[in-house]
Protein backbone atom coordinates (compact mmCIF):
# COMPACT_ATOMS: atom_id res chain seq x y z
CA UNK A 1 0.00 0.00 0.00
CA UNK A 2 1.06 3.32 -1.08
CA UNK A 3 1.01 6.17 1.39
CA UNK A 4 0.17 9.79 -0.57
CA UNK A 5 1.88 13.30 0.67
CA UNK A 6 -0.73 14.69 3.19
CA UNK A 7 -0.77 17.80 1.35
CA UNK A 8 -2.94 15.95 -1.26
CA UNK A 9 -6.34 17.16 -1.71
CA UNK A 10 -7.51 13.22 -0.82
CA UNK A 11 -7.54 10.83 1.56
CA UNK A 12 -5.77 7.66 1.59
CA UNK A 13 -7.77 4.93 2.68
CA UNK A 14 -6.83 1.24 4.63
CA UNK A 15 -8.45 -1.34 3.38
CA UNK A 16 -8.36 -4.62 5.26
CA UNK A 17 -8.09 -7.81 3.52
CA UNK A 18 -11.08 -9.66 4.03
CA UNK A 19 -11.70 -13.36 2.29
CA UNK A 20 -14.98 -12.69 1.81
CA UNK A 21 -16.52 -10.65 -0.97
CA UNK A 22 -18.58 -7.90 0.29
CA UNK A 23 -22.21 -7.17 -0.83
CA UNK A 24 -22.22 -3.58 -2.82
CA UNK A 25 -23.24 -0.75 -0.90
CA UNK A 26 -24.62 2.08 -1.19
CA UNK A 27 -22.94 5.81 -1.25
CA UNK A 28 -25.40 8.72 -0.52
CA UNK A 29 -24.36 12.03 -1.95
CA UNK A 30 -25.69 13.46 0.94
CA UNK A 31 -22.36 11.45 2.59
CA UNK A 32 -20.30 14.13 0.20
CA UNK A 33 -17.63 11.37 -0.08
CA UNK A 34 -16.64 7.80 -1.72
CA UNK A 35 -14.07 6.19 -2.86
CA UNK A 36 -12.13 5.20 -5.83
CA UNK A 37 -9.83 1.99 -5.76
CA UNK A 38 -6.23 2.31 -7.56
CA UNK A 39 -3.86 -1.00 -8.14
CA UNK A 40 -0.48 -0.45 -9.70
CA UNK A 41 2.73 -2.26 -9.87
CA UNK A 42 4.35 0.15 -7.72
CA UNK A 43 7.34 -2.15 -6.37
CA UNK A 44 9.91 -3.84 -8.72
CA UNK A 45 10.86 -3.63 -12.19
CA UNK A 46 8.20 -0.93 -13.86
CA UNK A 47 8.17 1.46 -10.18
CA UNK A 48 9.13 4.47 -12.56
CA UNK A 49 5.58 3.57 -15.48
CA UNK A 50 3.44 3.08 -12.09
CA UNK A 51 4.37 6.13 -11.16
CA UNK A 52 4.05 7.90 -14.24
CA UNK A 53 0.73 6.44 -14.55
CA UNK A 54 -0.61 7.17 -10.65
CA UNK A 55 0.08 10.60 -11.06
CA UNK A 56 -1.83 11.13 -14.25
CA UNK A 57 -5.06 9.31 -11.95
CA UNK A 58 -3.90 11.98 -8.87
CA UNK A 59 -3.95 14.98 -11.08
CA UNK A 60 -7.62 14.19 -12.65
CA UNK A 61 -9.07 13.47 -8.80
CA UNK A 62 -6.85 16.23 -7.31
CA UNK A 63 -8.38 18.91 -9.87
CA UNK A 64 -12.03 17.12 -9.84
CA UNK A 65 -11.78 17.83 -5.55
CA UNK A 66 -10.69 20.98 -5.80
CA UNK A 67 -13.43 22.14 -7.73
CA UNK A 68 -15.74 20.53 -5.04
CA UNK A 69 -16.11 17.28 -6.29
CA UNK A 70 -18.56 15.12 -9.10
CA UNK A 71 -21.92 16.37 -7.90
CA UNK A 72 -20.15 18.11 -4.75
CA UNK A 73 -18.99 14.85 -3.70
CA UNK A 74 -15.43 14.47 -2.52
CA UNK A 75 -12.99 12.05 -4.36
CA UNK A 76 -11.45 9.48 -1.37
CA UNK A 77 -8.53 7.20 -2.82
CA UNK A 78 -7.74 3.64 -1.81
CA UNK A 79 -4.23 3.21 -3.04
CA UNK A 80 -2.76 -0.48 -3.86
CA UNK A 81 0.36 -1.88 -5.21
CA UNK A 82 0.12 -4.86 -6.90
CA UNK A 83 4.04 -5.83 -7.37
CA UNK A 84 6.05 -7.68 -4.57
CA UNK A 85 9.81 -7.60 -3.81
CA UNK A 86 9.29 -11.56 -3.79
CA UNK A 87 7.95 -11.56 -7.72
CA UNK A 88 10.39 -8.57 -8.60
CA UNK A 89 7.28 -6.34 -10.44
CA UNK A 90 3.43 -7.35 -10.72
CA UNK A 91 2.48 -10.75 -8.40
CA UNK A 92 -0.90 -11.76 -9.56
CA UNK A 93 -1.82 -13.44 -5.86
CA UNK A 94 -1.26 -9.56 -4.79
CA UNK A 95 -3.54 -8.33 -7.51
CA UNK A 96 -6.68 -10.47 -6.35
CA UNK A 97 -5.96 -9.90 -2.26
CA UNK A 98 -6.21 -5.88 -3.20
CA UNK A 99 -9.51 -6.42 -5.47
CA UNK A 100 -10.95 -7.87 -2.25
CA UNK A 101 -9.76 -5.04 -0.72
CA UNK A 102 -11.68 -2.79 -2.77
CA UNK A 103 -14.55 -5.06 -2.92
CA UNK A 104 -15.00 -5.32 0.77
CA UNK A 105 -14.84 -1.29 1.42
CA UNK A 106 -18.43 -0.45 1.66
CA UNK A 107 -17.49 3.27 0.26
CA UNK A 108 -15.46 2.11 -3.20
CA UNK A 109 -17.69 2.70 -5.93
CA UNK A 110 -15.12 2.08 -8.67
CA UNK A 111 -11.88 1.17 -9.29
CA UNK A 112 -8.62 2.33 -11.50
CA UNK A 113 -5.78 -0.36 -12.99
CA UNK A 114 -4.54 -2.30 -13.06
CA UNK A 115 -1.13 -1.69 -15.39
CA UNK A 116 -0.87 -5.54 -16.50
CA UNK A 117 -3.03 -8.35 -17.54
CA UNK A 118 -1.42 -11.10 -15.38
CA UNK A 119 -3.09 -9.40 -12.28
CA UNK A 120 -5.91 -8.11 -14.29
CA UNK A 121 -6.28 -12.05 -14.74
CA UNK A 122 -6.73 -12.41 -11.58
CA UNK A 123 -8.82 -9.39 -9.99
CA UNK A 124 -11.08 -9.40 -12.94
CA UNK A 125 -14.09 -12.21 -11.35
CA UNK A 126 -13.64 -10.68 -8.21
CA UNK A 127 -14.32 -7.49 -9.40
CA UNK A 128 -17.43 -9.08 -11.23
CA UNK A 129 -18.22 -10.61 -8.43
CA UNK A 130 -18.48 -7.79 -6.15
CA UNK A 131 -19.97 -6.00 -8.60
CA UNK A 132 -17.56 -3.21 -9.30
CA UNK A 133 -16.36 -1.85 -12.55
CA UNK A 134 -12.72 -0.97 -13.30
CA UNK A 135 -11.05 0.87 -15.92
CA UNK A 136 -7.57 0.35 -16.94
CA UNK A 137 -5.16 2.76 -18.56
CA UNK A 138 -2.85 0.27 -20.00
CA UNK A 139 -3.63 -3.61 -19.49
CA UNK A 140 -4.41 -4.83 -23.10
CA UNK A 141 -4.84 -8.82 -22.77
CA UNK A 142 -7.75 -9.02 -25.40
CA UNK A 143 -8.92 -12.15 -23.22
CA UNK A 144 -10.13 -10.48 -20.14
CA UNK A 145 -12.87 -8.75 -22.15
CA UNK A 146 -13.24 -11.53 -24.89
CA UNK A 147 -16.82 -12.47 -24.85
CA UNK A 148 -15.39 -16.19 -25.53
CA UNK A 149 -14.04 -16.28 -22.02
CA UNK A 150 -16.69 -14.44 -19.94
CA UNK A 151 -17.75 -16.88 -17.80
CA UNK A 152 -13.81 -17.02 -16.52
CA UNK A 153 -13.17 -13.00 -15.89
CA UNK A 154 -16.99 -11.83 -15.80
CA UNK A 155 -18.81 -14.69 -13.99
CA UNK A 156 -21.91 -12.10 -13.27
CA UNK A 157 -22.82 -11.20 -16.34
CA UNK A 158 -21.76 -7.50 -16.94
CA UNK A 159 -19.05 -5.82 -18.53
CA UNK A 160 -16.56 -4.55 -15.36
CA UNK A 161 -13.07 -4.34 -17.22
CA UNK A 162 -12.89 -1.46 -18.91
CA UNK A 163 -9.97 0.12 -20.88
CA UNK A 164 -8.33 3.73 -22.32
CA UNK A 165 -6.11 1.97 -24.53
CA UNK A 166 -6.41 -0.84 -27.41
CA UNK A 167 -5.95 -4.52 -26.93
CA UNK A 168 -3.19 -6.80 -27.92
CA UNK A 169 -5.13 -7.87 -31.11
CA UNK A 170 -4.27 -4.62 -32.95
CA UNK A 171 -1.09 -3.31 -30.80
CA UNK A 172 0.89 -6.98 -32.05
CA UNK A 173 -0.67 -7.22 -35.23
CA UNK A 174 -0.61 -3.78 -35.90
CA UNK A 175 3.50 -3.70 -35.48
CA UNK A 176 4.01 -6.57 -37.64
CA UNK A 177 2.24 -5.17 -40.67
CA UNK A 178 4.46 -1.89 -39.67
CA UNK A 179 7.48 -4.32 -40.08
CA UNK A 180 6.20 -6.45 -43.23
CA UNK A 181 5.02 -3.11 -45.05
CA UNK A 182 7.95 -0.30 -43.99
CA UNK A 183 10.75 -2.73 -43.34
CA UNK A 184 10.24 -5.40 -45.33
CA UNK A 185 11.24 -8.04 -43.10
CA UNK A 186 11.01 -11.71 -44.26
CA UNK A 187 12.15 -13.80 -40.64
CA UNK A 188 11.97 -13.12 -37.30
CA UNK A 189 12.13 -15.00 -34.07
CA UNK A 190 10.32 -13.90 -30.99
CA UNK A 191 10.78 -14.10 -27.27
CA UNK A 192 7.87 -13.43 -24.27
CA UNK A 193 8.09 -13.37 -20.54
CA UNK A 194 5.94 -16.46 -19.93
CA UNK A 195 3.29 -13.35 -18.22
CA UNK A 196 0.30 -13.14 -19.52
CA UNK A 197 0.84 -9.52 -21.39
CA UNK A 198 3.49 -11.04 -23.15
CA UNK A 199 2.38 -14.15 -24.37
CA UNK A 200 -0.73 -13.11 -25.39
CA UNK A 201 1.00 -9.83 -27.12
CA UNK A 202 3.98 -11.81 -29.17
CA UNK A 203 1.71 -14.34 -29.91
CA UNK A 204 -0.71 -12.13 -31.39
CA UNK A 205 2.61 -10.56 -33.69
CA UNK A 206 3.67 -13.71 -34.90
CA UNK A 207 0.21 -15.03 -36.17
CA UNK A 208 0.17 -11.47 -38.05
CA UNK A 209 3.76 -11.70 -39.38
CA UNK A 210 3.20 -14.97 -40.37
CA UNK A 211 0.19 -13.88 -42.26
CA UNK A 212 2.42 -11.23 -43.76
CA UNK A 213 4.54 -13.68 -45.64
CA UNK A 214 7.43 -13.52 -42.40
CA UNK A 215 8.69 -16.53 -41.20
CA UNK A 216 8.88 -17.38 -37.57
CA UNK A 217 12.12 -18.91 -37.40
CA UNK A 218 11.37 -19.89 -33.77
CA UNK A 219 10.02 -18.66 -29.96
CA UNK A 220 11.79 -18.88 -26.73
CA UNK A 221 9.94 -18.35 -23.32
CA UNK A 222 12.03 -16.67 -20.39
CA UNK A 223 11.70 -16.70 -16.77
CA UNK A 224 11.18 -12.95 -15.92
CA UNK A 225 13.72 -13.55 -12.78
CA UNK A 226 16.68 -15.81 -14.72
CA UNK A 227 19.61 -13.65 -14.82
CA UNK A 228 21.05 -14.59 -18.05
CA UNK A 229 19.32 -14.71 -21.94
CA UNK A 230 22.61 -16.05 -23.31
CA UNK A 231 21.75 -19.41 -24.45
CA UNK A 232 18.51 -18.11 -26.42
CA UNK A 233 19.73 -14.90 -27.66
CA UNK A 234 23.04 -17.32 -29.10
CA UNK A 235 20.58 -19.22 -30.65
CA UNK A 236 19.07 -16.29 -32.57
CA UNK A 237 22.40 -15.37 -33.62
CA UNK A 238 22.70 -18.51 -35.31
CA UNK A 239 19.21 -18.29 -37.15
CA UNK A 240 20.34 -14.54 -38.14
CA UNK A 241 16.97 -13.57 -38.06
CA UNK A 242 15.76 -9.84 -39.68
CA UNK A 243 13.56 -9.02 -36.45
CA UNK A 244 13.63 -10.32 -32.71
CA UNK A 245 10.50 -9.44 -31.11
CA UNK A 246 10.16 -9.67 -27.30
CA UNK A 247 6.88 -9.43 -25.61
CA UNK A 248 6.98 -8.46 -21.97
CA UNK A 249 7.84 -6.33 -19.04
CA UNK A 250 10.49 -4.53 -17.61
CA UNK A 251 11.71 -6.95 -15.34
CA UNK A 252 13.06 -9.64 -18.19
CA UNK A 253 13.09 -6.82 -20.81
CA UNK A 254 15.83 -4.35 -19.25
CA UNK A 255 18.06 -8.17 -19.44
CA UNK A 256 17.29 -8.73 -23.29
CA UNK A 257 17.83 -5.22 -24.44
CA UNK A 258 21.50 -5.69 -22.40
CA UNK A 259 22.48 -8.84 -23.45
CA UNK A 260 21.13 -8.72 -27.23
CA UNK A 261 23.04 -5.46 -27.53
CA UNK A 262 26.00 -7.67 -26.77
CA UNK A 263 24.88 -10.92 -29.17
CA UNK A 264 22.92 -9.63 -31.46
CA UNK A 265 23.69 -5.95 -32.25
CA UNK A 266 22.70 -5.20 -35.83
CA UNK A 267 19.12 -6.75 -36.26
CA UNK A 268 15.99 -5.13 -35.78
CA UNK A 269 14.66 -5.56 -32.34
CA UNK A 270 11.12 -4.46 -31.27
CA UNK A 271 8.48 -4.82 -28.29
CA UNK A 272 4.84 -3.60 -27.56
CA UNK A 273 4.06 -1.28 -24.72
CA UNK A 274 6.09 -3.30 -21.82
CA UNK A 275 8.99 -1.82 -23.62
CA UNK A 276 7.75 1.70 -23.73
CA UNK A 277 8.98 3.45 -20.34
CA UNK A 278 11.88 5.31 -18.65
CA UNK A 279 12.34 1.47 -17.08
CA UNK A 280 13.77 0.91 -19.68
CA UNK A 281 16.08 3.70 -20.60
CA UNK A 282 17.46 3.97 -17.19
CA UNK A 283 17.58 -0.33 -16.42
CA UNK A 284 19.44 -1.18 -20.08
CA UNK A 285 21.10 1.86 -20.45
CA UNK A 286 22.80 3.71 -23.56
CA UNK A 287 23.60 2.39 -26.24
CA UNK A 288 22.03 -0.89 -25.73
CA UNK A 289 18.43 0.69 -25.44
CA UNK A 290 19.17 2.57 -28.68
CA UNK A 291 17.42 1.74 -31.97
CA UNK A 292 14.41 -0.57 -30.25
CA UNK A 293 10.83 -0.22 -31.27
CA UNK A 294 7.96 -0.08 -29.00
CA UNK A 295 3.97 0.80 -29.25
CA UNK A 296 1.82 2.46 -27.27
CA UNK A 297 -1.97 1.35 -27.67
CA UNK A 298 -3.44 4.92 -28.03
CA UNK A 299 -3.23 7.78 -29.89
CA UNK A 300 0.52 9.64 -29.34
CA UNK A 301 -0.85 13.03 -28.04
CA UNK A 302 2.43 14.65 -26.26
CA UNK A 303 3.09 16.69 -29.32
CA UNK A 304 -0.52 17.78 -29.61
CA UNK A 305 -0.97 21.61 -29.52
CA UNK A 306 -3.82 21.21 -27.17
CA UNK A 307 -2.23 18.75 -24.81
CA UNK A 308 0.19 21.73 -23.74
CA UNK A 309 -1.87 22.90 -20.65
CA UNK A 310 -2.31 19.08 -19.07
CA UNK A 311 1.87 18.56 -20.12
CA UNK A 312 2.13 21.89 -17.77
CA UNK A 313 0.06 21.12 -14.79
CA UNK A 314 1.40 17.66 -14.86
CA UNK A 315 5.31 19.09 -14.73
CA UNK A 316 4.40 21.75 -11.81
CA UNK A 317 2.86 19.16 -9.67
CA UNK A 318 5.07 16.40 -10.07
CA UNK A 319 8.53 17.85 -11.51
CA UNK A 320 8.47 15.37 -14.62
CA UNK A 321 7.34 15.14 -18.35
CA UNK A 322 4.26 12.86 -18.68
CA UNK A 323 4.17 9.78 -21.05
CA UNK A 324 1.42 8.53 -22.96
CA UNK A 325 0.23 6.52 -20.47
CA UNK A 326 -0.08 8.99 -18.08
CA UNK A 327 -2.74 10.61 -20.44
CA UNK A 328 -4.50 7.32 -20.97
CA UNK A 329 -4.88 7.27 -17.05
CA UNK A 330 -5.92 10.84 -16.25
CA UNK A 331 -8.74 9.90 -18.94
CA UNK A 332 -9.56 6.74 -17.11
CA UNK A 333 -9.98 8.63 -14.09
CA UNK A 334 -11.99 11.47 -16.04
CA UNK A 335 -14.24 8.55 -17.01
CA UNK A 336 -14.87 7.33 -13.35
CA UNK A 337 -15.44 11.14 -12.34
CA UNK A 338 -18.07 11.33 -15.11
CA UNK A 339 -19.74 8.35 -13.92
CA UNK A 340 -20.41 9.10 -10.76
CA UNK A 341 -21.46 12.63 -11.39
CA UNK A 342 -23.69 11.74 -13.98
CA UNK A 343 -25.24 9.42 -11.23
CA UNK A 344 -25.36 11.58 -8.18
CA UNK A 345 -27.22 14.02 -9.98
CA UNK A 346 -29.72 11.61 -12.10
CA UNK A 347 -30.31 9.29 -9.01
CA UNK A 348 -28.55 10.89 -5.81
CA UNK A 349 -27.59 7.76 -4.39
CA UNK A 350 -24.17 6.32 -5.93
CA UNK A 351 -24.21 2.53 -6.22
CA UNK A 352 -21.71 0.68 -7.72
CA UNK A 353 -24.18 -0.76 -10.29
CA UNK A 354 -25.26 2.73 -11.17
CA UNK A 355 -21.25 3.62 -11.53
CA UNK A 356 -20.75 0.71 -13.56
CA UNK A 357 -23.90 1.18 -16.29
CA UNK A 358 -22.93 5.12 -16.22
CA UNK A 359 -19.39 3.94 -17.39
CA UNK A 360 -20.58 1.40 -20.13
CA UNK A 361 -22.33 4.37 -21.36
CA UNK A 362 -19.81 6.72 -21.77
CA UNK A 363 -19.38 9.44 -24.54
CA UNK A 364 -16.85 11.56 -22.85
CA UNK A 365 -14.58 14.30 -24.70
CA UNK A 366 -11.13 13.54 -22.79
CA UNK A 367 -7.71 14.17 -23.76
CA UNK A 368 -7.26 11.77 -26.60
CA UNK A 369 -10.59 12.61 -27.86
CA UNK A 370 -13.80 11.41 -27.35
CA UNK A 371 -13.62 7.78 -25.30
CA UNK A 372 -16.82 5.32 -25.34
CA UNK A 373 -16.47 1.38 -25.09
CA UNK A 374 -18.40 -1.46 -26.66
CA UNK A 375 -20.34 -3.97 -24.67
CA UNK A 376 -17.36 -5.98 -23.92
CA UNK A 377 -15.17 -2.81 -22.27
CA UNK A 378 -13.09 -1.93 -24.66
CA UNK A 379 -11.90 1.17 -26.25
CA UNK A 380 -13.86 1.68 -29.71
CA UNK A 381 -10.76 3.65 -30.23
CA UNK A 382 -7.75 1.06 -31.64
CA UNK A 383 -4.73 3.57 -32.74
CA UNK A 384 -1.84 1.89 -31.85
CA UNK A 385 1.33 4.30 -32.00
CA UNK A 386 4.85 3.29 -33.11
CA UNK A 387 8.27 4.56 -31.06
CA UNK A 388 11.60 4.09 -31.69
CA UNK A 389 14.63 4.89 -29.04
CA UNK A 390 16.68 7.69 -30.70
CA UNK A 391 19.54 8.47 -27.98
CA UNK A 392 19.24 12.78 -27.33
CA UNK A 393 22.17 13.14 -24.88
CA UNK A 394 21.08 16.60 -24.52
CA UNK A 395 17.78 15.23 -22.39
CA UNK A 396 17.81 13.14 -18.69
CA UNK A 397 18.06 9.41 -20.03
CA UNK A 398 14.59 8.51 -18.18
CA UNK A 399 12.89 11.41 -20.25
CA UNK A 400 10.74 9.31 -22.61
CA UNK A 401 9.81 12.14 -24.55
CA UNK A 402 12.32 12.78 -25.75
CA UNK A 403 14.45 9.36 -25.63
CA UNK A 404 11.41 7.97 -27.94
CA UNK A 405 10.91 9.32 -31.59
CA UNK A 406 7.14 9.07 -32.51
CA UNK A 407 7.47 6.99 -35.93
CA UNK A 408 3.60 7.31 -36.83
CA UNK A 409 0.53 5.12 -36.22
CA UNK A 410 0.48 1.56 -37.25
CA UNK A 411 -1.27 0.06 -39.80
CA UNK A 412 -4.48 -1.25 -38.59
CA UNK A 413 -5.55 -4.37 -38.90
CA UNK A 414 -6.35 -6.98 -36.22
CA UNK A 415 -8.89 -9.66 -34.53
Amino acid sequence: MVRIDRRSTFRLLAGSALAGLATPHLARAATQSVTIGVDLSLTGADAETANLIKNGFLLAIDEANAKGGPAGIHINVLMLDDGTATAGQYDPAQGATNARKMVADATCVAALGPMSSTPGKAMAAIFSQGDLATITPTSTNPDITDPKFAGLYRPQGKAIYFRTVTTDAYQGPNLANYFADIHKVKTMYGLDDSGAYGIGISTAFEKQAQKKGITLLGHDRLDPKAPDYTAALTKIKSLNPQLMYYGGDAQAGVKVVKQSYDIIPNILKAGGDGMYGPSILTGAGFPAANGWYATVASPHMMDDAKLQPFVKRFVAKYGSQPSDYSITAYDAALVVLSAIDRVAKKDKTVTRSAVRDAIQSTKLETLQGVVSFDDNGDLTNRIVSIFQVQHNPAFPQDDIVHQYKYIGAAPQEGA
